[in-house]
């Protein structure tokens, strides 16, 4: 055979055995740490779920939802991800929010594998606080009805509590909103067996560096939680805001998954004036992972403005 026939043979045996290495398909865990002021955060992502956000976003058409998503070229399902954040006081390890675990299927219920990717080990959290007891929130709680955080104490606030986990509300609930109170109840039930439940009933802080405010709204009992060290200051707002290509743009924007969509409404608009004015960190639920970042004022709606991470903590 010819030397420049051996030649080319090589090549396309290499060529075809670059192609066909298989793809990897998996991402980097889920976790990001930033340092505000002494206290450590470290965002944990739950996983994503596809939302048919056209369909749930209310005060707005569908149209008008798939004019705002184009132009940041999205379009449905929103592929919407799903937080929570650890909070490393230097005296106690503190979650907020325990993602959906195993209720919303295969896409989330991976916290407690990015909490332990990002070095720590359940039975270290000391408290577990809950913005409010949706599904998304609170499922994490347990895996195969046992408790995931042995050693914490559960806080939600009191009307959620009375809300969610009344079997009064779940036998007069309508057939598809039942779940979200059995999905609260089966998550919350071995924590109150063992004792290790216990409802907020006014704002304050819970422990050195993190307080607690009622946001009530989008749940009887929605509650922010506010980190702060060294004049340094985060708010985490839980579902104050689900859909970020329309809601900071027209806030006016609710969701159906709203309780009182009047009163959520005017959470979101008093936190996103507060936030825009005090120029503070905030973090929620449902805004791209790590879900952190500031909020600008911009025409009649707002800009957010995630954190340049690489800049900020080199």
């Amino acid at each position: 055979m010819k030397r420049s026939s051996i030649l080319a043979a090589l090549l396309l045996a290499a060529a075809a055995a670059q192609a066909g290495a298989p793809q990897q398909k998996g991402q980097a865990p889920g976790w990001y740490r930033m340092m505000l002021g002494d206290i450590e955060v470290t965002a944990l992502s739950d996983g994503t779920v596809g939302l048919h956000v056209e369909k749930l976003l209310t005060g707005t058409t569908p149209k008008k939802v798939e004019s705002a998503l184009a132009r940041w070229r999205l379009a449905t399902p929103v592929e919407t991800s799903v937080n929570g954040y650890l909070v490393n006081t230097g005296s106690k390890l503190v979650l907020v929010d325990a993602g959906a675990g195993g209720l919303f299927g295969p896409t989330l219920g991976k916290l407690v594998a990015h909490l332990k990717a990002a070095g720590y080990q359940p039975e270290q959290v000391d408290e577990v606080y809950i913005t409010h007891m949706h599904p998304d929130h609170v499922g994490g709680l347990v895996a195969d009805g046992k408790i995931v955080f042995p050693n914490a104490t559960v806080r939600a606030d009191q009307r959620d509590a009375d809300f969610w986990l009344s079997q009064a509300n779940l036998d007069a609930a309508p057939k598809d909103a039942k779940g979200f109170f059995q999905g609260a109840m089966a998550s919350l039930k071995p924590y109150i067996d063992a004792g290790r439940f216990k409802a907020i009933e006014s704002d304050g802080e819970l422990v050195p560096g993190v307080s607690s405010v009622a946001t009530h709204g989008h749940t009887k009992g929605h509650r922010n939680y506010v980190v702060e060290s060294r004049g340094q200051k985060l708010v985490l707002w839980g579902d104050l805001m689900h859909v970020a290509a329309v809601q900071f743009a027209t806030p006016a924007v609710t969701i159906q998954f709203d309780t009182d969509s009047k009163a959520a409404l005017a959470q979101r608009r008093k936190a996103f004036a507060a936030a825009a004015r005090g120029g503070y960190w905030v973090g929620a639920s449902h805004l791209s992972f790590p879900g952190l970042g500031h909020l600008a004022a911009q025409g009649a709606g707002y800009q957010f403005q995630p954190a340049n991470y690489t800049a900020l903590n080199p």
